[in-house]
């Protein structure tokens, strides 16, 4: 199996743990704690991975130029942006139903690459994308299904803004990590992490201050479940940039949607809960997707 799909498979599973870190976390700091630990304590732990990674070979960063940091700036603003529009959407009944809008993120990567960075699929690329959307879209639709006339009410809309957000910073990512002039994936997918998590958990810092004043605080006073959220983040987000720094935008997201499957599993294993045949033929869909995408671009 190729590097960049291990990479995204590993980074979908990391992320799927960060998740429950962060549901537990919030229980106790706030949803605004909760998304922040993932920010505030990602951020020195990629810095302190970027020159351990350094120091190990005797290197240095390279040099960043006005476009890595255009890409950098964008891509993590997007990617706060689109954070902060599907915990918007906590406040809808079909809470499911707008979610499973996001998961166009995959198809909607794959044109921002085309159109940003010039990144081209194959014709059985593009349906492999499609069919994997089909299954995500099996496996987290709420049981009623998507109604025809919520396709553009503004629930769905706030999902698709969402999915098409992440998609943006995916591109933006991979933009930042094509934007350095030297380093192999691992030197230039850390340094890319470590400038946009800085950037990222400072204006957390600020929001958290300014939103409720001690929320910071709070936040410091967690640190040991916010190291494991932060670890889990870095983690993540370090097999997407190297994925990304690999291959193209809208295959590293596709196979990344894989962590629907990942969350099933947890369903089935953590809570006892049984997965009905739309849910298992999600499933199979999803996989078969992965394999084609993979096929259509070696």
């Amino acid at each position: 199996m190729e590097t960049w799909v291990l990479l995204a498979l590993g980074a979908a599973f990391l992320q799927n743990l960060r998740f429950a870190l962060q549901k537990r976390l919030a229980g106790a700091l706030g949803s605004a704690g909760g998304a922040g630990a993932r920010f505030v304590f990602a951020a020195p732990l990629a810095a302190l991975g970027l020159a351990a990674l350094c120091l190990a070979r005797g290197e240095t960063p390279p040099a960043p130029s006005w476009a890595f940091l255009g890409f950098c700036v964008g891509g993590g603003l997007a990617q706060m942006a689109a954070t902060r529009l599907i915990v918007g959407l906590f406040a809808h009944r079909s809470f499911a139903a707008a979610m499973a809008y996001t998961k166009t993120e995959a198809l909607q990567t794959a044109l921002f690459g085309a159109l940003l960075l010039g990144d081209r699929l194959p014709l059985a690329a593009w349906g492999a994308i499609g069919l994997g959307i089909f299954g995500v879209l099996m496996i987290s639709s709420p049981p009623e299904g998507l109604r025809p006339g919520a396709l553009l009410d503004r629930r769905a809309l706030i999902g698709i803004a969402s999915g098409g957000l992440f998609g943006l910073s995916a591109v933006a990512y991979r933009g930042a990590t094509l934007a350095l002039p030297e380093g192999d994936a691992a030197l230039r997918a850390l340094t890319a992490l470590a400038a946009v998590t800085l950037l990222q958990a400072g204006l957390t810092a600020v929001q958290l201050e300014v939103g409720r004043r001690g929320d910071m605080a709070r936040l410091l006073r967690a640190w040991r479940p916010g190291v494991a959220v932060g670890l889990t983040g870095v983690g993540a987000s370090l097999g997407w940039f190297c994925a990304l720094a690999l291959r193209d935008a809208g295959s590293v997201r596709m196979v990344g949607q894989v962590e629907v499957v990942f969350t099933l599993a947890a369903s089935i294993l953590m809570f006892g809960e049984r997965p009905g045949r739309r849910e298992i033929a999600g499933v199979l869909v999803v996989s078969l997707a992965i394999v084609a995408l993979v096929l259509a671009t070696r």
